[in-house]
């Protein structure tokens, strides 16, 4: 089984970032939120594509199973 197929831990960040009320955020600070969640899903997928490169490289070096 994959990594990828388990299911995401109970507590985890996103979870307790889905379910944080906003009502008390300001416009400016929820426009801050929104900047600060946008960077960190930038730096997330960068650092997958990162991963995938490097597992795709390590396959053809030394012939491993195809994702």
């Amino acid at each position: 089984m994959d990594e990828g197929d388990l299911p995401r831990p109970k507590g985890d960040a996103a979870s307790k970032l889905a379910a944080e009320d906003l009502s008390p955020y300001s416009q400016d600070e929820l426009a801050e939120r929104v900047a600060l969640l946008e960077a960190e899903i930038e730096r997330v997928k960068a650092h997958r594509d990162k991963a995938a490169a490097h597992r795709a490289a390590a396959d053809a070096l030394f012939g491993g199973k195809s994702t």
